[in-house]
């Protein structure tokens, strides 16, 4: 596959995820959940989704966002937020916003909501445990992470305790420089993760019905071919690269990617029972 415009996938995979963890490491049938800062607020039934396949027995995983709320606390502390294809602009100030707002408020908002409607979650972040390594991707993107390495140990112990890890995209600086932490976008981290975990599905909880072509009418099923087409004349463009990234990342035997609107209800178990809604990648 060419390369993908965001740079996510410049590292090879086997660098990424370490040898020691072999396939018997992993946890078959899992679902990793990535949960959008558009939809942070209004995806209820995607938390009660959750729980329920929690409560069926079968393994999940959710890393979320929060642009939207870290725009907000930007802007109160009157810095003001820029974007470069889809990704933040994060210099010092900005990362000590985007570390504490992630890391903290948000992660535990989503695991007290599962609690309260009986799930069993625990907040973790990429720094948790080594998950998460990662160099700075581009020096004009200050301190945005591009990731080097993903330890799934951390995310096994939790899911083996019977918890649902809810994991914020906060990176170790691998780099030589004066932070130790890392922005990492939400939807290349939930890739990463993925790709390490082997998850049987891999879904994008967005805003939108899905991939949508110049027309604006949803695409049910991107394929390689056709997803290198639309980034190339710009139909993909912006939030959605490094989620056709990650989903390209994941493509594989018996594992699925989705592109969906997180708002509808249900989706995800829309999804879980085989369902055609949103976009499949792949």
């Amino acid at each position: 596959m060419q390369q993908l415009p965001d740079d996510n996938t410049n590292t090879q995979q086997a660098d990424r995820h370490p040898p020691s963890l072999g396939e018997e490491t992993r946890i078959s049938g899992t679902t990793l959940v990535k949960i959008g800062g558009s939809t942070l607020g209004s995806h209820d039934t995607t938390l009660q989704d959750l729980v329920t396949l929690q409560q069926t027995g079968k393994p999940a995983i959710v890393v979320h966002g929060g642009g939207k709320v870290i725009t907000e606390w930007m802007e109160k502390q009157g810095v003001r937020p820029r974007f470069v294809r889809g990704l933040r602009v994060t210099d010092k100030p900005s990362l000590d916003i985007v570390v504490s707002v992630l890391t903290g408020l948000i992660n535990k908002q989503i695991v007290t909501a599962l609690t309260s409607i009986g799930g069993k979650a625990i907040g973790l972040s990429g720094a948790d445990g080594e998950m998460l390594k990662g160099t700075i991707l581009k020096p004009e993107l200050g301190y945005v992470g591009n990731v080097s390495e993903v330890n799934i140990s951390a995310i096994i112990s939790t899911i083996e305790s019977g918890f649902i890890p809810v994991i914020a995209p906060v990176a170790l600086n691998t780099t030589n420089s004066e932070t130790t932490f890392l922005n990492v976008n939400a939807d290349t981290a939930a890739g990463e993760i993925a790709a390490a975990m082997q998850a049987e599905r891999l879904v994008f909880m967005t805003d939108v019905e899905g991939v949508l072509d110049s027309s604006k009418r949803l695409i049910p099923r991107v394929t390689e071919r056709l997803a290198n087409r639309l980034m190339t004349s710009n139909v993909i463009a912006g939030g959605m690269l490094p989620k056709i990234g990650a989903c390209m990342n994941n493509i594989g035997p018996g594992r699925s990617t989705h592109i969906v609107d997180g708002r509808v209800p249900h989706v995800l178990q829309q999804i879980l029972e085989g369902n055609q809604i949103g976009t499949r990648v792949g």
